[in-house]
C-alpha cells in the first residue's frame, strides 16, 4: 500500500469512528431530552389526576382506572402503593410513557403518546447520518489532497534520488519540492550528497585523466629505449611489460573520457553478421559464432569502432578467464557472449564491472577496465550490456543494440548525463 493510501485510509478510519462516536452520543443524548421530558409529563398528569381522583372529580385526557393495557411491571409498582413510569407499546401500536399510581380500589395510570417524539428523534437521526457521511466525506477528501501533495513531493524526490544513483549527479530536488516541512529537509540532505559525491567523481576523473596524461611522456620515452635494447629474453620481457604499460595508460584515458562523457558516436548503418565476423578476425580468438536466421542480413545503426571495442572485450575477457569455447551468439540485435569457466562472482553481478577490481581467483587476473569500457561504449551507443551466470555454468554478457530505426542522437548526450560515471 503506498503512503498515500496509508494516510488517506488513517484519515477516513478516524474519522468514520470520530463521526459515529459523537452521532452515537448526540443520538442518545437527544433520546434521553424526550424520553426524560415524557416523563416529566406523565408523572405530572398522574399527579394531578390523583388530586382530581381525592377530591372525587372525574378524570380524563389519557387517565384511566384499572387500564389493561397498563403494563404489567408499572401495575405491580402502583398496587404496592409507590408511583412509577414506564415507556411502553400503547394501546393503538406505537410508543407510549406510562405512568400510574395505587389509588383505593384499583391502579390509576396516565398515558403519554410518545410517537412525536420517537419521529422527531428518527428525523435526528436522518440528519444526523447525513452530517456523519458529509463531514466523513470532507474529510477523507482533504485527507487524500493532503496525502497526495506529500506522495507527489516523496516521488519527485524519489525519482530525482534515481537518478543521481544512475549517474546525474548535477541532479537537484530542492528545485523540485517545495515547502520548508521534513520533506524539503530530506530534499535538502540528499542534494547536499549530491553536491559532495558530484565534485568528489570530478576530482576522480579529473585524477584519472591528469595521472594518465603525465604518464604518457615518460612512457613514450621507455616505449623508445626499450626499442633500443639488444634482442634477448631480458629485452623482450621489458617490452612486454612496457607494452602492457602502455596498454593499461591508453585504457585509463579512454575511461576519463568515457567517464566525462566526452565521446562521441559515429552512427551509420552496419550489417551485423560482417560486423560480428570482423571482430572475432581482429581478436584472433578461437571463438564458435552462432547466428539465427533474423541475423543473417540484418543491419543496425551503430558505431563500428564502438562495437569493436565492446565485443572485442568481451570475447578477450571470456578467453582470458573463462575455460572451454567461448560461444558468440547472434539472435537479432541481441548479442551473447558466453564462456564456461567459473562465471561471474556474486558482487559484479550485484553492483557491475568495477574498476581495478578484478573476479574471483579462478576468473585470473587483469586491471578490471576491459568490462568497464564496455559497459562505457555501450553506454554511449545507447546499447544495454548486461551480465549473467549461465544455469549449466560460465559467464555470459548480453549486448542488445538500439533498434535501426531509433533516433539518431547526433552525438549529444542525454539530458542529465553531465558528470555521470560508471562504477565499472
Amino acid at each position: 500500500m503506498t503512503l498515500r493510501r496509508q494516510i488517506a485510509t488513517a484519515v477516513a478510519a478516524i474519522s468514520v469512528l470520530v463521526a459515529v462516536a459523537v452521532g452515537l452520543l448526540v443520538h442518545q443524548a437527544m433520546v434521553r431530552q424526550h424520553v426524560d421530558q415524557a416523563r416529566r409529563s406523565a408523572l405530572t398528569a398522574l399527579d394531578s389526576a390523583l388530586a382530581s381522583y381525592k377530591r372525587g372529580e372525574p378524570v380524563g385526557g389519557g387517565t384511566a382506572l384499572d387500564d389493561p393495557a397498563t403494563p404489567d411491571r408499572l401495575r405491580a409498582l402502583a398496587a404496592a402503593g409507590r408511583h412509577g413510569s414506564q415507556l411502553a407499546a400503547g394501546p393503538q401500536g406505537g410508543e407510549s410513557m406510562w405512568a400510574a399510581g395505587g389509588v383505593h380500589g384499583g391502579v390509576l395510570s396516565v398515558r403519554v403518546d410518545f410517537t412525536q417524539d420517537r419521529r422527531a428523534i428518527a428525523d435526528l437521526d436522518r440528519i444526523i447520518l447525513i452530517t456523519v457521511v458529509a463531514s466523513v466525506f470532507t474529510t477523507v477528501l482533504v485527507g487524500v489532497l493532503v496525502a497526495d501533495r506529500i506522495s507527489r513531493r516523496l516521488r519527485t524526490a524519489a525519482t530525482a534520488a534515481r537518478g543521481i544513483a544512475a549517474g546525474r549527479t548535477d541532479t537537484r530536488i530542492g528545485e523540485l519540492v517545495d515547502g520548508r516541512d521534513e520533506v524539503a529537509d530530506l530534499a535538502a540532505a540528499v542534494d547536499l550528497m549530491s553536491r559532495a559525491l558530484h565534485r568528489r567523481l570530478e576530482d576522480e576523473q579529473r585524477f584519472t585523466a591528469d595521472v594518465a596524461h603525465e604518464l604518457r611522456t615518460p612512457l613514450t620515452g621507455l616505449v623508445t629505449a626499450a626499442e633500443l635494447l639488444p634482442p634477448g629474453r631480458p629485452t623482450q620481457l621489458v617490452r612486454n611489460r612496457v607494452q602492457a604499460l602502455r596498454s593499461l595508460v591508453e585504457d585509463l584515458l579512454e575511461v576519463s573520457r568515457l567517464d566525462a562523457d566526452a565521446e562521441t558516436p559515429d552512427l551509420s548503418a552496419v550489417p551485423l553478421e560482417r560486423a560480428v565476423r570482423r571482430t572475432v578476425t581482429l581478436t584472433g580468438l578461437d571463438v564458435a559464432v552462432e547466428l539465427t536466421d533474423t541475423a543473417a542480413g540484418a543491419s543496425v545503426r551503430t558505431d563500428l569502432r564502438r562495437l569493436d571495442r565492446i565485443l572485442g572485450n568481451l570475447l578477450v575477457n571470456a578467453d582470458r578467464h573463462g575455460g572451454g569455447t567461448v560461444r558468440l551468439h547472434v539472435d537479432g540485435s541481441r548479442i551473447t557472449v558466453r564462456d564456461h569457466g567459473p562465471g561471474f562472482p556474486d558482487e559484479l553481478l550485484r553492483d557491475g564491472p568495477q574498476r581495478f577490481r578484478t573476479s574471483v581467483r579462478e576468473r585470473g587476473k587483469g586491471h578490471g577496465l576491459g568490462l568497464t569500457i564496455a559497459r562505457g561504449h555501450a553506454r554511449v551507443i545507447g546499447a544495454e550490456l548486461t551480465f549473467a551466470n549461465h544455469p549449466d555454468g560460465g559467464a555470459v554478457a548480453t549486448l542488445v543494440l538500439p533498434p535501426a530505426t531509433a533516433p539518431d542522437r547526433d552525438g549529444e548526450p542525454e539530458p542529465g548525463s553531465a558528470g555521470q560515471r560508471q562504477e565499472v
